[in-house]
């Protein structure tokens, strides 16, 4: 979304966008290594998990093996988002150089103590804040300032909608998962909420992500290929539908899968229909 919305805007660096994938590419690794270990070291990773076993928990691989791969993808996260700050700010901008830093030292944190901390905040129910704020803000405006070396008020809206959608896409994984996590004491949105008030936020995370996109649309209107996004909208209606609906974990589980594709194919058409 960051690098469509700078090629809306003309700033498009093909080799900045290229390092924030691996980048992020390695960070979504960490997190998913962590989760696994952090998981199964508090709980949440029992018998009593009605989603797919994880490798810890079936014993594919020891726990300290695990850690070693957290190590070496919080390395390779780091480097390739040194490689990225240098291709973005060089040897000139070395004020932005270490604000960027620090971001991504605290995405590596935060990729790591969702679940694997000794006080993990996915326990305390903060993971939707953490999802909202880099999997939205963080990323998106990052991804955008990186290229042009300035922010543009209404970007925003785009961060917006990858915020709400990647928070939805957590919240069908914690809805799935809501009695093993109430079992392991991980006290998720959905778990303080209740189920029916769980939901009643995901329908809320879909309508903010869809007005995020039709707000920007609206503010910068200049063709109708900027309403592309709108082909989208059956599959946005059908996740909203199917988890209001679907009550067992078993029935849920392929709406997780399906709420991310959709937000891929959300973010595609709305990037494209941008830069036409």
């Amino acid at each position: 979304m960051g690098g469509f919305m700078a090629a809306a805007n003309g700033y498009f660096s093909a080799s900045v966008v290229g390092l924030c994938v691996l980048t992020t590419l390695f960070l979504q690794i960490l997190s998913n290594l962590a989760n696994d270990y952090g998981d199964s070291k508090h709980g949440a990773d029992s018998v009593h998990r009605e989603g797919p076993m994880r490798a810890v928990q079936a014993g594919h691989i020891q726990a300290e093996q695990m850690k070693k791969g957290m190590l070496v993808f919080s390395l390779l996260s780091l480097m390739s988002g040194l490689l990225l700050l240098w291709v973005a700010f060089g040897t000139e901008g070395l004020l932005l150089f270490v604000l960027f830093l620090v971001l991504g030292l605290a995405s590596i944190w935060a990729a790591i103590n969702y679940t694997a901390g000794d006080k993990p905040y996915g326990y305390a129910g903060l993971g939707d804040v953490f999802v909202f704020v880099f999997f939205g803000l963080v990323g998106v405006l990052g991804t955008y300032f990186l290229q042009a070396q300035a922010l543009q008020p209404s970007v925003i809206l785009p961060a917006l909608i990858c915020g709400f959608f990647s928070t939805a896409v957590l919240n069908v994984n914690n809805i799935r998962d809501i009695n093993s996590d109430t079992l392991a004491g991980k006290r998720s949105i959905p778990v303080r909420l209740g189920p029916k008030r769980a939901r009643v936020y995901h329908l809320l995370l879909l309508l903010g992500g869809v007005a995020s996109a039709f707000a920007y649309v609206l503010l910068n209107y200049q063709t109708l290929w900027q309403f592309l996004f709108v082909l989208a909208l059956p599959l946005v209606l059908a996740n909203a539908v199917n988890v209001w609906r679907k009550q067992t974990s078993k029935e849920l589980d392929p709406y997780l899968k399906q709420m991310a594709l959709t937000t891929l194919l959300f973010v595609l058409l709305f990037g494209v229909g941008q830069v036409l």
